[in-house]
């Protein structure tokens, strides 16, 4: 029996040119939003669209998702030609699907109670999810540019993250702490 194939990691992916443009998110957003399934940019899409224009090249595209969407997420996606990666690192909230051009999309499903607790998957604050942007002249809804911005400066960074702290600050006037100058 043949192994499948690994997918390559991110750096290999950027150094083979495998990247996730502007009008695929956007064609992704279309789509789903015209099915009624309502999806979030997150990671660096979000800083993107936060900006309202594309500062770098991303290997993937970060969405967070109401579990109760899930189900038709999965259906969706799959009528674009993308499926559930397998990964030890998966969860049942947070997950890879990609397509057979090597496109990402991670997924990030959360669940809040009637009080607005989160109760399910990835804990994202309550009100974090009303931030709007643009994508491919697409208005997206995305994660709040003061949530962004506290997730990017939460963890030791990388150049990009350092990038996306700098051009967040000078856009919103955030003040970026000692650990990300």
């Amino acid at each position: 029996m043949t192994e499948a194939p690994q997918e390559p990691s991110s750096s290999r992916r950027a150094a083979l040119g495998v990247s996730t443009d502007a009008e695929t998110v956007s064609g992704i957003y279309g789509y789903l939003a015209e099915r009624g399934v309502k999806i979030w940019i997150d990671g660096g899409w979000c800083v993107d669209a936060l900006l309202g224009r594309q500062t770098r090249e991303h290997p993937d595209l970060d969405v967070a998702l109401a579990r109760e969407d899930e189900e038709r997420f999965i259906e969706h996606m799959t009528d674009l030609g993308y499926t559930k990666r397998r990964d030890d690192n998966d969860t049942a909230w947070n997950y890879v699907v990609t397509d057979d051009r090597g496109r990402r999309v991670d997924v990030h499903v959360f669940e809040y109670d009637e009080t607005g607790r989160n109760v399910y998957g990835i804990e994202y604050p309550h009100g974090s999810l009303t931030g709007e942007g643009t994508i491919d002249g697409r208005t997206v809804a995305c994660v709040a540019p003061e949530w962004m911005f506290a997730f990017k400066t939460a963890y030791p960074p990388a150049e990009k993250d350092l990038e996306d702290v700098r051009a967040l600050s000078e856009t919103f006037g955030f003040e970026i702490p000692p650990t990300h100058r």
